[in-house]
């Protein structure tokens, strides 16, 4: 997916509380966090800081996939489906360094490719 629909670009504008971040490791078990450096990075990507991972990282590095879950101040949820990539360089990296608060160490970058999205059961192209 080149760009994301605009149905969740307006979603996102609106996503509240802190969303959820979810890789997988070789065994296929699955490892969950909160997450709340996070932004779309040219209307194609979901990217997020990697200020404290630790498994999260190792299953990354593995080529994993995933899925990243937020909810609406309407509470809508939604859920994005793909494969993470991690940059500790260029530019989803640098943008990275623009919003990730100064507080933290952000030390890469996750990178969501959005396969797939849905809201609830249905599939949102």
């Amino acid at each position: 997916m080149s760009k994301l629909p605009k149905i969740l670009l307006e979603a996102w504008q609106s996503q509240t509380g802190a969303p959820v971040m979810t890789t997988v490791d070789k065994k296929g078990v699955s490892n969950s966090i909160y997450v709340k450096s996070v932004s779309i990075f040219n209307n194609e990507k979901i990217t997020i800081a990697n200020n404290y991972f630790d498994k999260t990282l190792k299953n990354i590095k593995t080529g994993c996939s995933g899925n990243f879950l937020f909810v609406t101040d309407e509470n809508k949820p939604y859920q994005l489906k793909g494969s993470y990539s991690y940059f500790t360089e260029g530019p989803a990296f640098d943008d990275m360094k623009t919003w990730n608060p100064s507080k933290h160490p952000g030390h890469g970058v996750a990178v969501l490719t959005v396969e797939e999205i849905y809201s609830g059961s249905n599939n949102i192209d």
